[in-house]
């Protein structure tokens, strides 16, 4: 009977059996480098500075490691250690490194003292920054005016009005200045100062503006703020009247113009519903040192008529007059 050999145990597995020892001792290697009792880490986190702080917007940042976990965050704020209020939850990736985050406040309130912390969320957990503060300032003052009525009428009194608005804006000083046409003057107190109201207004009379004028309104004292500059228009004031003629159909149509306007153009216009007809004009013509007139014989029929005095001189503003009846 032939003899069988025996094959050594390395020699004689099956191709089967090697594939299934590499499996065990590759699962094996995998569980021998775990640690036993190992679980996903919670996002680490440190609240940052704050920049840019105003009277209502602060930019604040913070750091957020993921620790490979999809992490979230917001920044929790607030006037207490309470917080109560939250920027909109924005991702944090799921990396394994710390990164700079950041977020914009608005809507804050003026001269107060806020607390805010960093707060970030993963399937594993939360975890929360230290706390820490930034203070907001003041609003700052500003001006608005506006002139009323505006144009004003040659010889008439119009009111310089306003509001200073900021922290600090009532029974706060301020002061009119006028800088006359043709604006090479610079500007000049005019009156006395005013305080403004508890809600910032305030409103200044203006007596006898003789031409167009550059106004503006300043406060007294710090901090120094100015208003926008007004262009405080005059008018020329014109006065129609009308008178018959030898010539039935037609009417003498005469007037003045205050200040002198010599050579100025004057147009006579019908008043209908809905638009006005021209029906000739004339040039002003001198009178005295501070009136000029005009005076043109034009066919008329009856109605409303008034005469619109055109200015180019820089000085003035064209105006109408008020309308005078024919019948």
């Amino acid at each position: 009977m032939p003899m069988r050999s025996r094959r050594s145990g390395s020699s004689a597995r099956s191709p089967r059996a090697l594939l299934v020892l590499a499996l065990w001792l590759g699962a094996s290697a995998v569980y021998a480098s775990a640690p036993a009792g190992a679980s996903a880490a919670a996002p680490t986190v440190a609240t940052g500075h704050s920049s840019s702080v105003t009277y209502s917007s602060a930019i604040l940042f913070g750091t957020v490691n993921p620790h490979a976990q999809p992490t979230t965050y917001v920044f929790q704020y607030g006037t207490t250690r309470s917080y109560g209020a939250q920027t909109p939850l924005a991702p944090a990736g799921s990396g394994d490194s710390s990164i700079t985050v950041s977020q914009t406040l608005t809507g804050l309130q003026p001269l107060s003292t806020y607390h805010y912390r960093i707060l970030a969320t993963s399937p594993a957990g939360a975890t929360a920054g230290n706390d820490r503060t930034f203070a907001t300032g003041p609003v700052p003052l500003s001006l608005a005016i506006a002139g009323t009525p505006n144009p004003v009428v040659f010889g008439s009194p119009f009111l310089v009005e306003g509001t200073l608005s900021g922290t600090g804006a009532a029974n706060h000083e301020v002061a009119l200045q006028a800088n006359p046409f043709p604006y090479l003057a610079g500007f000049q107190t005019v009156g006395n100062a005013e305080l403004t109201n508890a809600s910032g207004s305030f409103s200044f009379p203006y007596l006898g503006l003789l031409e167009n004028a550059q106004l503006r309104v300043v406060t007294i004292g710090k901090p120094e703020v100015s208003s926008p500059v007004l262009v405080e228009g005059v008018a020329v004031h014109v006065v129609l009247h009308a008178r018959a003629t030898g010539r039935r159909g037609y009417a003498r149509l005469y007037g003045t113009v205050a200040p002198a306007e010599t050579g100025a153009l004057v147009g006579f216009q019908l008043l209908t519903p809905g638009r006005s007809i021209n029906t000739g004009g004339t040039v002003v013509k001198a009178g005295s040192s501070t009136v000029s007139t005009f005076s043109r014989v034009v066919r008329v029929r009856r109605g409303l008529y008034k005469a619109l005095v055109k200015i180019s001189d820089g000085a003035h503003v064209s105006a109408y007059s008020a309308p005078v009846l024919i019948r």
